[in-house]
This record gives C-alpha cells, sequence and structure tokens, in this order.
C-alpha cells in the first residue's frame, strides 16, 4: 500500500478499503478512544488513587485503634459500671438538702464532744457549681492541740463529705484558738431542682 492509495481512500466506502487500510484505522481510533478515555476519566481516578494511597497509612492507624476499643468494650462496659457504682456511693456521701442540718449539729456535736469550746459557728451561703453545691462554714474553736487533732479525725470520720481548709491555730492565754473552714458539699438533683 503507497501513500497515493491512502489518499483515494473513499471514506463513504470504508468496507471497500484494503485490509491493511482497515486495520490503520481502528488501530488509529482505538488509540483516540483509548487516549480520550485516559484523559477525560483515568487520569483523574489515578489522582485519586494517589490521594487515597497517601491517606491510607492515617485510615490503618484509625481502624487498628478503633479495632483495639472493640477488642475491650467488654473491659469497658465494666469499668464503666464499676465508675458509676463508685460515682453513686460518692453521690451518696453528699448530703441532701435535708440532710445537710443533720450534718450541721454533727460538726458540732464532734467538736463539743472532744471539749472545744465554739465562738464562732456560721454557715455561709452555697456555691452551686456543676452537679453540687459547696456549702462552707466558718469555725472558731478554742482548745488544746490534742483537742483539734480528735476533732479534725472526727470530722473526717462523719459519713458525709466533709473537707477542712484554711486552718489557723493562734494562742490566746493558755489555750490555742483554731480557724477553719469546713466545707460540705450538697448534690444537686438532676431536674436542677436546689
Amino acid at each position: 500500500m503507497k501513500l497515493a492509495d491512502l489518499q483515494n481512500l473513499d471514506f463513504s466506502d470504508v468496507g471497500g478499503w484494503p485490509l491493511a487500510a482497515k486495520a490503520a484505522a481502528i488501530l488509529a481510533i482505538s488509540v483516540a478512544v483509548l487516549a480520550a478515555g485516559f484523559w477525560f476519566d483515568t487520569r483523574t481516578q489515578l489522582e485519586d488513587l494517589d490521594k487515597l494511597r497517601a491517606e491510607e497509612p492515617q485510615f490503618k492507624q484509625t481502624f487498628e485503634s478503633r479495632q483495639n476499643k472493640a477488642a475491650n468494650l467488654d473491659q469497658y462496659k465494666s469499668q464503666m459500671e464499676e465508675m458509676e457504682r463508685s460515682f453513686g456511693a460518692m453521690l451518696r456521701q453528699l448530703p441532701s438538702k435535708t440532710e445537710v442540718a443533720e450534718l450541721l449539729v454533727d460538726i458540732s456535736q464532734a467538736g463539743l464532744a472532744n471539749g472545744l469550746q465554739f465562738e464562732y459557728f456560721k454557715p455561709q451561703e452555697e456555691k452551686p457549681a456543676e452537679f453540687y453545691a459547696e456549702l462552707p462554714i466558718t469555725i472558731r474553736v478554742t482548745g488544746n492541740y490534742h483537742e483539734f487533732g480528735k476533732f479534725v479525725s472526727d470530722i473526717a470520720a462523719l459519713p458525709r463529705i466533709v473537707t477542712l481548709h484554711d486552718f489557723s491555730i493562734t494562742p490566746s492565754g493558755d489555750k490555742l484558738v483554731m480557724d477553719v473552714t469546713a466545707k460540705t458539699y450538697r448534690y444537686l438533683e438532676v431536674d436542677g431542682s436546689q
């Protein structure tokens, strides 16, 4: 087949072309279709594939982390149940609104039982927090060092949570004066009632 034969090909009668011309035309059309398919479709898919390959280590790490959590789910659930039980026990140590008065009596009786003389015992205004309210109580008592120690020990042994803050012990004649702030905490009900 010569160049002159290619120029004489009739495009309206492709079936009459010589076999070599038909094969060349089919090859040219196939290459053009493949090139167009690569340019308009496969090229963007390859770019997406490269992006996904770059993200693959992060996805593997996330998968392994989640797989580890899933494998330990029963253990996490049992730990969560234990924490809820512990939290419930701690909440029971916080007095309700009706028990605060009894707790104040318990604190004052702990001091009197240990031979302390109360000069000052004043509950302050409650300070609300997330799920509890803090009730500070300013206390001034007179006694000796050992009586103070027994008083603090008795406060620590109360069934409700009471913390002591801002200690100050000063001499006053043959006795000592202790200024302290006792703080007790009250659970705020879930519905927000105080």
